[in-house]
This record gives structure tokens, sequence and C-alpha cells, in this order.
């Protein structure tokens, strides 16, 4: 039997719904490219011992710095506004109760991208009695959150994870530097303590010190949840296998330059503009 035209009409047209929802969304379209820009963080973010001896080195930060080697988020986000403007309000040894500041400091400073990374010296402190609760570390958030959320509404905010210091101590504890250096400067000495013991109770304390960890990126990606112009990293930068070649040889704790360019690339990929800055590379 021969069908009409009109009858093949209707059938294509009862499948294209299906044929459609079987396609690939759409990416979303990129953010606007900022103007100005502002790190908020620990000495991570100031990039410290990242080219001297116990001073910071901002020029390295992962975030702001202007390093072509590092390739900081700065200098791909200039690659699409060569007027953009960075700013690096995070200071070394900062926990997590000096981000409001900061963010009031990004706030003035009109920043509309602002990255965050922040948490290490709340779990790596003296001792572990001495790390931040993570109800404290949930309450300070989400108030420099607030501050940000209406200080600056349209601002794109980027939050990456704490890395794994335990990690640290997987690849340092068999290095006779590393250990020194841990033990000399009293480094993370809540997890760094008694490095090459097997002791069970060495081991259950860096196990709940890598849990508080764990519980500080929680945190740090429901509180991001909270607001449609933020975005975590999905703990990448926790995931990341460090290696010790990739942190300081002066402290053994903080990344280096080689450490600052994996943090600058890795965070990137999951940026609001890592597709149009390879766009605008290719050009």
């Amino acid at each position: 039997m021969v069908r009409s035209p009109l009858r093949r009409i209707a059938v294509l047209l009862s499948v294209v719904p299906a044929l459609v929802a079987g396609l690939p969304a759409a990416p979303a379209s990129a953010a606007p490219v900022p103007a100005r820009m502002a790190a908020l963080g620990d000495s991570i973010t100031r990039g410290f011992n990242a080219c001297g001896w116990y001073v910071d080195c901002t020029s390295r930060s992962w975030s702001g710095g202007s390093d072509t080697g590092v390739g900081s988020h700065y200098l791909r986000l200039r690659a699409l506004n060569g007027s953009l403007v960075a700013y690096n309000d995070a200071a070394s040894g900062a926990r997590i109760d000096a981000l409001a500041g900061q963010a009031a400091s990004a706030v003035s400073q009109r920043a509309d991208y602002v990255t965050i990374l922040i948490g290490a010296n709340d779990a790596c402190t003296s001792s572990e009695s001495t790390m931040t609760s993570v109800a404290d570390f949930e309450t300070r958030l989400r108030a420099a959150m607030n501050t940000l959320r209406q200080g600056a509404p349209n601002a794109q905010i980027f939050v990456a994870s704490i890395p794994d210091v335990k990690r640290l101590w997987q690849v340092g504890k068999d290095d006779f530097a590393a250990r020194t250096a841990w033990s000399l400067f009293g480094i993370c000495q809540s997890l760094l303590a008694n490095p090459t013991s097997t002791a069970a109770a060495d081991v259950a304390r860096r196990d709940r010190v890598r849990g508080r960890v764990v519980s500080f990126n929680g945190v740090l990606a429901a509180v991001c949840a909270e607001n449609p112009t933020c975005r975590f990293d999905g703990n990448a930068v926790f995931s990341y296998p460090f290696q010790l070649s990739q942190v300081s040889g002066w402290d053994y704790f903080h990344p280096n330059a080689a450490g600052q360019t994996v943090l600058a690339s890795e965070t990137y990929k999951l940026s609001f503009w890592s597709s149009a800055v390879t766009r605008a590379q290719k050009a």
C-alpha cells in the first residue's frame, strides 16, 4: 500500500524529537571575559617559595601570576582581554577566617572574576587539636561568599579544592631532606610529625587530618553550589598526584614553579573560559 505524502511527513515529524534527544547538548556559552580579577587564598596563591628563599613569588602564582612559564589564569585570560587587571589579595599563612577580608578587597577592586584556594592552613597546623573545625570553616566560608555575592553579584567565582596533604607525606616520607625540613621548620605537624612512624596512633592521626581536608572540600563544593556564578573544581587539585619534584626544595611543602604550573593548567581546564582561550590561541 502506497502512503500519501502527508502520511510520510507525519511519520517523519513523529521521530524528530527522539533524534534530537539523542544528540549531544550544545556547549554552554562562555562567561563574559573579565576586566578585573582577584586571587584570594593563602601562601599557595602568593607563590610562596616558588622563586626564592621564604618569600612570596606572586609572579609565579597559578591564579594571577605574570610568569609565562607558569601560564596563570591571568595570562590565559589576557589572551582574550589585553587590558585585564589582576590583584593578588591572598596572604601567606592565611586561614579561612581571613577570607572575608580578602573578599571585601575583591569587591572594592570591582573584580568580576575571583579565584579562591584556601584551607590548607586550617588542616596543616602545629597539632591535630589546633585544626579548624568543619563547622567554623563553613560559617566563615559562607560569610566570605556572601560578601562577594552582595558586593559583586555578577562576578564569576572559581573555587579550587585543597590539595591532599597526605599525598605530600606519601611522596616525601622517605626523603631525608623533606623530613628534615618538615621537622626543622615545624611544617604541618598535625600530619607530618613522625613521618616514618607506622604506629597505629600516627597512622590514624594522618587519616584524620586527611579526613578533615576531605570535609573542608565538601564544604567548599556545597557553599559554592549555592551561588549560580560559582564553579568548584570537582576536587581536581585534591586528586592530582603531585610529585616531590613539584614542591619547593626549601620547605618541601609549597608548590615550586613546576607545581604552580600544574595548578594553573589543571584548574584552568575547568574554568569558565578554557574553550574560548583554546579557540583564540588557534586563531
